[in-house]
């Protein structure tokens, strides 16, 4: 049994060693058949000047951006789709200020540079990451920015750590949840990690497609369902593989309200803990402490069923505001902070959470 909620819910109440060319991630399908079933189960129909009114000071953080080469890379492998190529700064503005953000923190889309060889990636994070802090340079206190590695180039990305972390001064690192067949929890990693622990970094994660997990369901895209599976595996991979334990400086969140954790967390806290290999080694409540360490962001949970599980799972400290944009607009994704938390825990998850791993944008 999930431990009882400890916080006050509304009454009116969500690697890899080469090129992976063949990887590459689309979500046109899940725009062109997904968006009219989105709109349907959206929570109620709440007037949008009420979140500008009564949250504008909100913080996002699941807000992606193109930069012109970045996406012009992934037009050549066909990993564009039309949100993200009709992306610009204003229109981040504008939803923003229709959806009572102060600041977005942003995040390089799916799937990163991942599919590219070696030297592209490296030159492509860098000028995704250069341009990213040119537009939080150019709009002051708009945007944060989570800053891309040339994954899975591991020494690269030490280099990429540094200049990001030294020389743009990013608010933190986003990497994916998987590298093709690498996990998040696997030793493959453990050079970033020793380096982000170090410096006390948060790292941002955001799912894609894995080897193992591509076309399983006829008509079904990897979006619908993978992407939230792939979430719960790295978060699985980093409790048992005793990395979140190893590493305790580092601020992870994860998209999406950690994906299907929620359905999954009595098999993590339970089965898992009683049965072999992980029996006598991890108990329940150690599991459970991982769990509420973690942060999760609201985007694509705002329904009344899952944000409230979330709620009731970790901590309300843990829970932090995420749009999606382009792919969701902030007003639709507040719905459901709005419906599900009372006045003292909105503020929480719309803003003070985030500041407490992202303290820069106190200022913002």
């Amino acid at each position: 049994m999930l431990s009882a909620s400890k916080r006050r819910l509304s009454t009116a109440c969500a690697r890899c060693a080469g090129p992976f060319g063949a990887t590459a991630v689309s979500r046109r399908q899940m725009l062109t058949g997904g968006s009219a079933a989105l709109a349907a189960v959206a929570v109620g129909d709440f007037p949008a000047k009420g979140f500008a009114q009564s949250a504008a000071r909100r913080i996002d953080v699941h807000h992606h951006f193109a930069s012109p080469s970045w996406l012009q890379a992934m037009k050549l492998i066909g990993a564009d789709n039309p949100p993200i190529a009709n992306w610009s700064a204003q229109k981040s503005l504008d939803d923003m200020d229709k959806g009572g953000i102060a600041t977005a923190v942003l995040s390089g889309n799916v799937p990163q540079v991942r599919p590219l060889s070696r030297e592209a990636a490296t030159r492509i994070a860098r000028e995704s990451n250069e341009y990213a802090k040119q537009l939080a340079t150019d709009h002051p206190g708009r945007f944060g920015v989570f800053a891309m590695l040339p994954l899975p180039y591991i020494d690269e990305s030490l280099r990429e750590i540094d200049y990001v972390l030294e020389t743009l001064k990013a608010d933190g690192i986003g990497v994916l949840t998987n590298y093709g067949d690498e996990w998040l929890g696997y030793s493959y990693f453990d050079p970033l990690w020793d380096e982000l622990n170090r410096r006390k970094v948060t790292v941002y994660t955001h799912p894609a497609d894995a080897s193992c997990c591509v076309n399983l369901v006829r008509g079904v895209p990897q979006t619908a369902v993978e992407w939230g599976a792939d979430t719960t595996r790295s978060i699985t991979s980093l409790i048992f593989s005793g990395t979140s334990q190893k590493y305790r400086d580092i601020n992870w969140i994860f998209s999406h309200g950690g994906g299907g954790l929620t359905a999954f967390a009595e098999r993590l806290l339970v089965q898992m803990v009683t049965t072999p290999p992980y029996q006598g080694k991890f108990t329940r409540e150690m599991v459970q402490a991982e769990l509420n360490r973690f942060h999760y962001d609201t985007a694509q949970v705002s329904l009344n069923g899952t944000l409230a599980a979330l709620a009731k799972l970790v901590p309300i400290s843990q829970i932090v505001y995420g749009t999606d944009f382009p792919y969701r607009t902030a007003a639709e994704q507040s719905q459901g902070v709005e419906a599900i938390f009372d006045e003292d825990d909105r503020k929480r998850v719309n803003r003070e959470n985030a500041l407490s791993i992202l303290p820069r944008l106190r200022s913002a």
